[in-house]
This record gives structure tokens, C-alpha cells and sequence, in this order.
């Protein structure tokens, strides 16, 4: 639109968007500011001249053209020139819409990923963001009333302790800290803070108040299991009986056999080692217990809450972003028994550290690397990353958050995905000077961090399971059925591999692989062992016209 400025001498000008004066030759428009006026035979030659010298009479000439001009662009847009919404520059941005050749309508406001890409290819854009239909699954914890019953009694007594001892990573000690409750409730027993051993890999001595909410923890709880801060002075002396090898998937009423006279009889048992040891198929309310444990007593304490929400928020700011858990740490590819993809002389490292510690080999001995790659059970690297992705549909100027651990090989071996996808982000790129010293050297707490920003995230991809991945996908299904792709290895990787394969070929088979591999509701009896935390439907999640549990 024209704008109107007065200046002391009442000169008068008018300032025009650049496309209009583009789409005006230089020559008609300085002929227009500078030819002097004609003179005319006719009879109203005079009165003519006499307006031509008339600034406002040239003012509203131009005025007109400018007003045609606009007319014209509106209705004869050239398909290649976007009409953007600063129309004075053409920045690269710009420039790259233009070099693709797709043409962009904007209303002069900031668009968003899910509408317009930088590409400008609006649909296969918004599919990547769309997100899936729960299928109107939400919470549903409703306990039963045999369970309330008792309830009133496990709290109130002061006889029984449980205390454990959770190792592992932060997810790891996230998943027994969840049994050790459920086992607490089964024995009866008040719950002692589970203490946190320190970590042989990254040697991070945080304790549970470090790493979550404790206040928050009990008060959720306290209505379940009796969690204390230590053992009360009249059990301080007391020996407590230490279980170390308690077998895998035990049931509760093992658990009462086994553990119950002896815990009466001494009032505090000491469990260590609960990885997968308690059974996946529980009764209903302890699987609803498990959920309330999972999704909402453990909270991350305020620090690690505060800056991971404001992490978040940093990503979102442009728009949708996606999540990847990337697995590529040296520690990783020597416990997979896989090699990292890069040269000779880091599949030598992690060769040697193999020899050096053997019992960090959790994969099975017996398989080759190349086997162990086409079962399936080797985490993704970042050129295959990259690959699933774009066949995925992943727009270009993708927002991407990358949680993990410092990959084997550096910057280097993380550059398909950066090429490919520029705007790519960790936590130390976008935490500000100063937020992540107080977290420094714990990779408990940094983990806490990825493991917010990641949940928050429009979609979600791990390039490995392993006890985040789960973690998320649980919280994520709890939370909706946020998007979540699990990557289909073992179907996906013999096309990877067929190099005469057409790109749009590829990109066909790869979308029809994950077609069913986007985190829909899927029901956990559906597969025995499964874990409850992971798939919530049926036992923590429920639908208007499913049956609910006993008021």
C-alpha cells in the first residue's frame, strides 16, 4: 500500500514494494518523475499545464500506475517469484523457493511447517507431521475396590522395608524403580528411596533427588506404597536380607513366597539387581500401579524440568520438530557387537575394546556383524538414518533434535544427516551460556533432559531400541498416541541394500514397511511378555465403551 509523507517544502513522494518497481521499466518510471510537460494545440492545453505543475497532480499519477502495477502483479504472479512478506529484500530463504521452481501464496505472516514447507511441497509435508488417530484411547486408572481396601493398611504400617539398589543408565534405573514400587505394594511393605549405583560406564554419582521429583514421587504414591527417605532408627540395626539373584519374569505370588516370612520375621530386605525380574503380566491394578508410577510420580526434578520444557519451547518456536535417539556411541557399538559404518580404523576400536571387555558384550557371540545387521539388531547409522527419513517424507527444512551421547567418530560421522538436514540440534546448541554447567559431567541428568525435549516432540524416531526408545513410546501412546516411528530393520535393510532399486521404488516400499509402524494403539495382550509401560491399551488406557474397573 502507498504511504504518504509531508515535508516542510510540501514535496510529496510515495515508496512502492520492489516488485512492483521491477515490474515498471526504469525508463517509463524516470520519464515519468522527469519529462517535462508537452504543450498542446488543443483547447485544454492550457488548463493541462497549469495542473502538470502541480506536485499533487504527478503524485496521484504515480499514485495511479503504482496502484495498476499492483493490480497487475496480484493477478499475473509470476509462478517461479514468490510474493514474500518482507517485499523490499529477497533473502536466501527466498531464493531457494525460487531454484525449486514451486510457487508459495503467503499473506504476509509467518507460515507454518504444517501448512507451507520451505520446499514449498505442502502435502507430503503436512503427511509427515500429521499425527495419528488414537482412536479416543486415554488415561484410565481406576483402581478396584479390593485394592483400595488394603490400601489403608499397607500404608500405615511400620514393620516392613523394602530397600534396592538399581543400576544402569538413567532409563534402566527409571524401569526398576517402577518394579521396586509394584514389589513394595505386593510385600506390604514401605518403600526406602531407591539408591542409585554408580555408574561403571559414565560414572555419574547422582542420587534419586538429583535425577526426579522426590516430594512429588511420594505424594502420587501415597495412597499405594509408604515411600520413606531412610530406614526409621527402630530398624537402623536391624541386618536386612539381601536377595541378589532373584530369577527373570517372577510372579507376585513368588514374590510372596520367597520373601514375605523372611521380610516379617526381619523387617528390611535389600534387592539388588531387578532388571526384568519382575513379570510383564501382572494382575490388572498392578499394571495400572506400574502406569502411575511410570507416567506420573516419576517426575524429573524442577531443574532438569525447567530447562528441558525451555529446550523444547526453543524447538517448537518455528514450528513442528522431530526427535531422533541417535545410538552411536563408542560404548554402544561394542555391547551391539556391530560396527559404526565409518572407516577401517574405527571398526579396529571397536574391535580392540571388544577383546579388552568382553562382559560388555550384551549381543549374541555366535553372529557375525553382518548377520547381527540383517536380524535386525544393530543400531542405524546416521547414512541410513538419513535414507529412512527422506523416504519417510521428511521435509528438507525439518527441525531435528538429536538426543544421545557424543557419537564414535564425532561430527564426521553424524554428516549425511547434517547435509541432508541442516537444522539439526542438540541440547548444547541450544541451551544458553551457563545452563547445562550445573549438569555437567552427569549423564543421568543430561539424559533426563534429551529424554523431555524428545517426548515433546511432534514425531519421534530411535535409530536403536533400547530402555529410552521404550520409555518414550509408552509416554508418548499415554499421551494420545503422539507419532512415534519404529524403524523396521530387519524387512528394511535387504532394499538399503539393492543399489538398482528406483528412488521412488524405494521410497514406495520403505513408506508401505512403516505403514503400521507409526506408534497406533496397539493392544499389550496382543503379545505375551509385553510391557505395560510401553503399550498402556488396555489395562491403562480406555475408551467410552470400554468396560472400566470396579468403583
Amino acid at each position: 500500500m502507498a504511504k504518504w509523507k509531508n515535508h516542510s517544502r510540501k514535496l510529496s513522494y510515495i515508496s512502492i514494494p520492489s516488485q512492483i518497481g521491477n515490474s515498471l521499466a526504469a525508463s517509463s518510471l524516470q520519464s515519468l518523475l522527469l519529462s517535462p510537460p508537452k504543450k498542446s494545440s488543443k483547447n485544454n492545453a492550457s488548463k493541462f499545464f497549469s495542473n502538470s505543475r502541480n506536485p499533487r497532480f504527478w503524485v496521484f499519477l504515480l499514485f495511479l500506475f503504482s496502484l495498476l502495477g499492483m493490480l497487475k502483479l496480484g493477478f499475473n504472479l509470476d509462478p517461479l517469484l514468490p510474493l514474500w512478506p518482507n517485499p523490499c529484500s529477497m533473502g536466501r530463504q527466498a531464493q531457494v523457493l525460487t531454484d525449486k521452481g514451486k510457487s508459495v501464496l503467503s499473506s504476509g505472516f509467518p507460515f507454518k511447517a504444517q501448512e507451507v514447507g520451505e520446499d514449498g511441497e505442502e502435502g507430503e509435508e503436512t503427511e509427515f507431521w500429521k499425527q495419528l488417530d488414537g482412536l479416543g484411547y486415554r488415561p484410565c486408572l481406576d483402581l478396584s475396590q479390593e485394592y483400595r481396601r488394603y490400601s489403608a493398611g499397607i500404608v500405615k504400617d511400620r514393620t516392613k522395608y523394602l530397600m534396592v539398589v538399581v543400576s544402569g543408565g538413567m532409563n534402566q534405573q527409571r524401569n526398576q524403580i517402577i518394579d521396586a514400587v509394584v514389589i513394595a505394594r505386593i510385600l506390604g511393605a514401605a518403600l526406602v528411596v531407591p539408591i542409585l549405583q554408580v555408574n561403571v560406564i559414565w560414572g555419574d554419582e547422582s542420587e534419586f533427588s538429583d535425577i526426579f521429583d522426590l516430594d512429588h514421587f511420594k505424594r502420587v504414591l501415597g495412597n499405594d506404597v509408604r515411600v520413606v527417605s531412610s530406614l526409621p532408627s527402630t530398624h537402623l540395626m536391624s541386618r536386612p536380607v539381601e536377595e541378589k539373584r532373584t530369577p527373570l519374569h517372577v510372579s507376585p505370588r513368588w514374590i510372596r513366597q520367597r520373601y514375605l516370612s523372611r521380610l516379617k520375621r526381619d523387617g528390611v530386605l535389600l534387592l539388588r539387581g531387578l532388571d526384568s525380574r519382575l513379570s510383564k503380566d501382572l494382575p490388572s491394578d498392578l499394571q495400572k500401579l506400574r502406569c502411575k508410577v511410570a507416567f506420573h510420580a516419576l517426575r524429573f526434578a524442577p531443574p532438569i524440568l525447567d530447562l528441558g520444557n525451555k529446550l523444547a519451547e526453543r524447538m517448537r518456536s518455528k514450528g513442528p520438530y522431530l526427535a531422533l535417539h541417535l545410538r552411536m556411541e563408542k560404548d554402544v557399538w561394542v555391547r551391539t557387537g556391530c560396527l559404526p559404518g565409518l572407516t577401517d580404523e574405527y571398526d579396529e576400536i571397536i574391535h580392540n575394546e571388544r577383546k579388552l571387555r568382553p562382559e560388555l558384550l550384551t549381543a549374541r557371540s555366535n553372529m557375525t556383524y553382518h548377520d547381527r545387521k540383517l536380524a535386525g539388531l544393530c543400531p542405524l547409522n546416521a547414512l541410513e538414518v538419513t535414507r529412512l527419513l527422506k523416504a519417510l517424507g521428511a521435509p528438507r527444512n525439518a527441525r531435528i533434535y538429536w538426543a544421545g551421547g557424543p557419537p564414535l567418530g564425532g561430527q564426521e560421522a553424524l554428516l549425511p544427516l547434517t547435509r541432508e538436514f541442516p537444522h539439526f540440534y542438540n541440547k548444547n546448541d541450544l541451551a544458553l551460556t551457563g545452563e547445562l554447567e550445573p549438569f555437567a559431567n552427569k549423564a543421568s541428568l543430561l539424559a533426563a533432559i534429551d529424554y523431555i525435549v524428545s517426548e515433546n516432540s511432534d514425531v519421534f524416531m530411535p535409530s536403536h531400541g533400547g530402555n529410552m526408545g521404550h520409555a518414550i513410546q509408552g509416554h508418548r501412546a499415554y499421551a494420545g498416541h503422539k507419532k512415534y516411528i519404529t524403524p523396521n530393520k530387519r524387512q528394511m535393510l535387504p532394499y538399503f541394500l539393492n543399489s538398482s532399486l528406483p528412488h521412488s521404488e524405494f521410497n514406495r516400499i520403505i513408506k508401505d514397511l512403516h505403514h503400521d509402524s507409526l506408534g497406533q494403539p496397539e493392544l499389550r495382550t496382543s503379545k505375551a511378555g509385553r510391557d505395560v509401560t510401553k503399550y498402556p491399551v488396555p489395562e491403562c488406557m480406555c475408551t467410552d465403551s470400554t468396560p472400566r474397573s470396579v468403583a
